[in-house]
C-alpha cells in the first residue's frame, strides 16, 4: 500500500477530529503517501499538516475532479463521512475502502426518544476503527492543529491590557440553539476577573460589540477580525477557553487546554465532547431536561420556545 485517500468534506470541528488518523498512519507507516479530499472552504484547516502530501477540494460536487482522482491511482480510501458525496468518490476511485459508522438510527433514538444506545467510545475513537484493517492503532497523543508561521498572532499585538494573559471565550456556532445568550455571556463575563478576549466570525461581530459595550475594557472583541488560523493562535496562547460545541472548542483541544465546554441542545453523548484537553476542564450542561437534546446538530431557534439548555446554565461554573 503506497497512496491513501483520506475523505471528510466538513466542517471544521469535524475535520480536526480526523487529524488523529493522518497522523498515526504516517507516523506507523511513514511509506504511505496520504492524501486528503474536502471542500475549498477547510483547505486552510489541513494545508499545514506535515503528515498530509496532497489536499484535494470540491466546491459542491465530486465529480469536478472525477479526472484528477482517477489519476493518483490510490491504493485504499479512508472514509470518515459516509455520506453520499463520499460514496460517488469512493465509486469513481474504485479501490478497498474502510468507512466510518455514523451510528444515524442511535442519534435518532436518543433525539426522539431520549434513549441513549450510543456507544462510549468517543468518535475520534471511532475514526481510528476505519484502520483495524490495515493494522494502525491510536497513538492516544489527540488531535492536531497546525498554524501558518504568517498567521501567528503576536502577544505583543495585543493591548497591554492582555498581554499578560486572558481567557478565550467563544461566542459563535453554526446553529443559534448551541450559542450562549448574550444576556448569559455578559453575565458570565462581570464575574470573569481575568481579561477575556471574544472569539467568533464575522457572523457574530454585533453579539460580540454589545457584549464589548457592556464589560469595557476588560473585553477585546476579536469576532471576525482574525482569520481561522489566527484565532487558533489566539486559542493556542490563552490561559483557559470556554467554548460551546463548535469547531474552535476541538481547536482547543488540539493544543490541550483547560477547556470550559457548554452544552445546549446537543449533548457529550453523541462523541464530540473535547478530545483529550488540557487539566481541569469540564463540561458544563443542564441536566434533566426532558427536551434535551432536541437535535444531533442544531436550530435556529429553541423548539420549545424557553431555551432553558442555555438559560439555566449554571454561571458559577465559569468562576
Amino acid at each position: 500500500m503506497k497512496k491513501i485517500l483520506i475523505i471528510r468534506f466538513s466542517s471544521i470541528g469535524d475535520i480536526v477530529l480526523t487529524t488523529p488518523v493522518v497522523r498515526c498512519i504516517k507516523e506507523q507507516k511513514p511509506e504511505i503517501e496520504i492524501h486528503y479530499i474536502t471542500k475549498r472552504p477547510f483547505k486552510g484547516i489541513l494545508e499545514n499538516n506535515p503528515f498530509i502530501t496532497k489536499i484535494h477540494t470540491i466546491e459542491k460536487d465530486v465529480k469536478e475532479i472525477a479526472d484528477e482522482l482517477k489519476k493518483e491511482n490510490f491504493d485504499f480510501v479512508i472514509d470518515l463521512h459516509n455520506n453520499i458525496r463520499s460514496f460517488q468518490t469512493k465509486k469513481i476511485i474504485g479501490k478497498p475502502s474502510s468507512s466510518f459508522k455514523k451510528l444515524n438510527f442511535k442519534k435518532w433514538i436518543l433525539v426522539n426518544f431520549k434513549i441513549d444506545k450510543m456507544p462510549t467510545a468517543h468518535i475520534v475513537d471511532r475514526y481510528m476503527q476505519t484502520l483495524e484493517n490495515i493494522g494502525i492503532k491510536n497513538d492516544n497523543k489527540g488531535l492536531d492543529y497546525f498554524i501558518p508561521t504568517n498567521d501567528e498572532v503576536m502577544i505583543s499585538t495585543l493591548p497591554l491590557t492582555h498581554q499578560a494573559g486572558y481567557i478565550g471565550f467563544v461566542i459563535g456556532a453554526k446553529f443559534f440553539t448551541k450559542q450562549m445568550p448574550i444576556e448569559k455571556i455578559i453575565s458570565i463575563c462581570k464575574k470573569i476577573k481575568q481579561p477575556i478576549i471574544l472569539l467568533g466570525g464575522k457572523e457574530d461581530q454585533d453579539r460580540a460589540a454589545k457584549i464589548e459595550h457592556a464589560i469595557g475594557s476588560n473585553i477585546l472583541n476579536a469576532c471576525g477580525k482574525y482569520n481561522l488560523n489566527q484565532s487558533a493562535s489566539l486559542i493556542k496562547q490563552a490561559n483557559k477557553i470556554i467554548s460551546p460545541d463548535t469547531g474552535l472548542m476541538h481547536i482547543a483541544a488540539a493544543f490541550k487546554k483547560e477547556i470550559i465546554s457548554v452544552w445546549g441542545n446537543t449533548v457529550p453523548a453523541l462523541g464530540f465532547s473535547p478530545y483529550f484537553p488540557g487539566a481541569n476542564s469540564k463540561i458544563v450542561e443542564v441536566k434533566g431536561l426532558s427536551c434535551r437534546p432536541c437535535s444531533k446538530i442544531g436550530y435556529d431557534k429553541c423548539p420549545k420556545g424557553h431555551f432553558k439548555c442555555m438559560m439555566e446554565i449554571d454561571e458559577t461554573q465559569f468562576i
